[in-house]
């Protein structure tokens, strides 16, 4: 394999995304992938952010850090949400433009759509209507990220290119008990009441609401396809003021659905109930993808396939846990 010899700085390499696209960039032959800590770089000190870039000859950036967290999280630390999101956007793009970086990729999430947008939701859905109230600081943390990436592109000239992923699972999720995403909380719900002997699960909300969920390696790969490119093929299928697209499987599932096949996988045999008096969130949330596929990419891991990995993650490493 030849190897590729951009410097390539993943801000966010420890996350579940950020751990997937060092991986693909070193399967694909990139021999300089650029990654730091959090104690080696704290990316909402912006005079830290300026230092690093300045130390350090970086070509190309994935932004892959954030504070992201499931319904608890969201509505618990609202504040911080919101803040932190818009601090490490800021000063990353800032630096990256500061030290002549051309190109960025911004990792952004679905929810940045309206609550009831039509279905399946397409790019142009962005500011068209009210959000989801239970993630609303995060989802304008993530716009505000977009229109960085785009307002940068008018006003400098970089390409600078946002993907906006459907909901993510996979290997190096976070399994906090109250701060994590719906299949992990379902996965280590479901792990320790098999474990425990329990009758019986609970699950929030009426397991009606319907989520397309991606493997973060699928993820993962869409986001290099993006990022490589050519600008004009990229330009035939963005503008100036759209310059974000989906990143999704193009299927969804009931949440009612979902916890079923979780159990099933994870050979829990008791009864799953809904609790109707916790938040169910959006009614649906499922991306049109139709760009993205016309740009020569789609999944490739089915749902059943990607959460059996998961889960053989999870019960190999579930003594490290990580918490929000």
């Amino acid at each position: 394999m030849a190897t590729r010899q951009e410097t390539i700085f993943v801000a966010g390499h420890r996350g579940m995304v950020g751990s997937a696209i060092v991986r693909r960039l070193h399967a694909l032959g990139y021999q300089n992938v650029l990654t730091a800590s959090r104690n080696q770089l704290d990316l909402l000190d912006q005079q830290a952010v300026r230092g690093f870039f300045a130390a350090h000859a970086v070509d190309q950036v994935y932004l892959a850090a954030a504070r992201v967290g499931g319904i608890h999280a969201n509505n618990t630390y609202p504040a911080d949400f919101i803040y932190d999101n818009l601090m490490i956007q800021a000063n990353v793009v800032q630096a990256a433009h500061d030290h002549g970086v051309q190109k960025l990729l911004f990792l952004g999430s679905s929810c940045i759509y309206p609550r009831l947008a039509p279905q399946p939701m397409r790019e142009d859905a962005l500011l068209t209507g009210v959000l989801e109230s239970t993630n609303e600081p995060y989802a304008i943390a993530k716009i505000a990220g977009i229109k960085l990436c785009e307002s940068y592109n008018r006003q400098h000239g970089r390409d600078y290119r946002s993907v906006m992923p459907t909901n993510l699972y996979g290997p190096g999720d976070n399994f906090h008990a109250q701060n994590s995403h719906v299949i992990p909380a379902l996965m280590r719900r479901f792990h320790q009441a098999k474990a425990q002997g329990d009758a019986q699960v609970t699950a929030w909300g009426s397991g009606n609401p319907r989520r397309e969920f991606l493997h973060v390696d699928d993820m993962a790969a869409a986001s290099v396809h993006v990022m490589e490119l050519a600008s004009d093929v990229w330009a035939g299928q963005v503008s100036p003021m759209l310059s974000h697209i989906n990143v999704g499987c193009g299927q969804d599932v009931t949440i009612r659905e979902l916890a079923t096949l979780i159990a099933d996988i994870v050979g829990y045999r008791g009864a799953i109930v809904f609790d109707p008096d916790q938040p169910d969130g959006t009614p649906r949330k499922l991306l049109d993808v139709s760009r993205l596929r016309a740009l020569g990419w789609q999944a490739e891991i089915l749902l059943k396939q990607g959460l059996t990995d998961t889960y053989a993650w999870y019960v190999a490493h579930v003594g490290e846990v990580r918490a929000v």
